[in-house]
């Protein structure tokens, strides 16, 4: 391997984790439609419910003085007769007033927050909301989600409305006074957000440039190498190796950012579902680049002159060559299909995997069970061409022997 082609294919190592991380800025990050079919299933998630309903309640602030009231009930009873044990426990009654209050309250919450209505106001305010994202990560934007000082943050206030109108209507009078309120709900934080703007920003002006960058380089090393075949094994491993490095860096990252969480964030099950969330479409994306890469290294490996790619191959042609023997023995021949395809089988193993390769490259967001699909597509084209190849080449031996036959038969 030539030091331009070591040096190419290094590169190409370190760029292709590099692009799936381009490409989910590009396309998820600062895509409106898809960031929203990303965050709305967020609306009915049990974290991201529970956080609300008490970020709401809190937000509410309905205040009953329950003891005041149930004391001012104990006097007046006592007034009209009633015995000072009695009354005594009537006065007692104050905290039980205080929890059915809460109890109303948050019932209330619960039921706007589950409601078709909260999910529409979720998925209307997080579109809205995008610019805000698009501001988190370049500083352009703003919407129902805010971004200060590295905080990002989801304005309630319209959920808080409905909760007081339905409090009302249920007949609980003093959420009358409830004020306006423009209460947030912290879903992130980081004194890093700013650093992560400027990266968000050299990676969106990449955009979907980098990866095709980086299969040129890789094509150019591996072209440039002496031993081809060695550095596509050596470039697909590699590269599935710098993939598991940066999923397996996300892991850290997510215990470590859940384990210190700042005050603000109300809700870490929330913080984590967000988290997750976001981050969904980059991890598949890293898990099929490295089940790609180990698929490419495998395939290109069993096509090459080692014993033991010598020996799988020799007993797949054994076994088409049997198959396709019992089916001459039976009537069951290809004719010159056979024949034509066992003269120019090499030329369509390699036309079905550039075909293949094509369908992958053209893919929208493939995934691990996009890369094993078109495995078993490609393994059955090459597993027919393999069978139609033996029949030629059996329907060939045939009509020697017959010729040899009839020679002898003539003499």
């Amino acid at each position: 391997m030539s030091t331009v082609s070591a040096v190419l294919i290094t590169l190409t190592c370190i760029l292709v984790p590099v692009s799936l991380l381009t490409v989910w800025v590009h396309d998820i990050a600062l895509d409106t439609d898809r960031y929203v079919s990303t965050v709305s299933p967020l609306a009915t998630n049990p974290a991201i419910q529970d956080a609300a309903v008490a970020r709401i309640t809190k937000a509410v602030d309905v205040k009953v003085d329950g003891p005041a009231v149930a004391s001012d009930v104990g006097d007046w009873l006592q007034s009209q007769g009633l015995p000072p044990r009695a009354a005594a426990a009537v006065k007692s009654l104050g905290p039980k007033i205080d929890d059915a209050v809460d109890q109303v309250v948050t019932k209330a919450a619960t039921k706007v927050v589950q409601s078709d209505a909260f999910a529409t106001a979720w998925t209307q305010a997080n579109r809205a909301a995008h610019q805000a994202v698009v501001q988190a990560l370049t500083g352009h934007g703003r919407g129902a989600v805010e971004v200060n000082n590295g905080t990002v943050t989801l304005n309630v206030g319209t959920a808080v409305d409905k909760l007081k109108d339905d409090l009302v209507s249920a007949g609980l009078t003093p959420a009358e006074k409830i004020p306006e309120v423009n209460k947030q709900l912290v879903l992130f934080q980081s004194d890093k957000l700013a650093k992560i703007r400027g990266y968000a920003h050299a990676l969106d002006v990449i955009g979907n440039w980098l990866p095709i960058i980086t299969v040129l380089i890789g094509v150019i090393g591996v072209v440039l190498a002496r031993r081809r075949r060695r550095a596509l094994v050596t470039t697909a491993l590699c590269a599935a190796f710098a993939c598991l490095l940066v999923a397996i860096a996300l892991v850290i990252a997510r215990h470590y950012y859940l384990d210190h969480l700042p005050p603000a964030v109300q809700s870490p099950a929330a913080a984590a579902a967000v988290f997750d969330t976001l981050l969904h479409f980059l991890r598949i994306s890293l898990r099929t680049a490295i089940v790609l890469g180990v698929v490419v290294a495998l395939g290109a490996y069993l096509s090459g002159a080692g014993r033991m790619p010598r020996a799988v191959r020799g007993g797949a042609d054994h076994v088409a060559d049997s198959v396709a023997g019992w089916s001459d023995a039976h009537g069951v021949h290809t004719g010159r299909v056979g024949t034509w395809t066992d003269a120019h089988r090499r030329w369509l193993v390699l036309a079905a995997v550039l075909i293949v390769a094509l369908v992958f490259a053209l893919w929208n967001h493939p995934t691990v069970l996009t890369v094993l699909l078109l495995v078993l597509v490609l393994l059955a084209v090459l597993a027919v061409l393999a069978l139609l190849a033996a029949s030629g080449r059996a329907d060939a031996d045939s009509r020697t022997d017959e010729a040899g036959a009839g020679s002898r038969t003539g003499e």
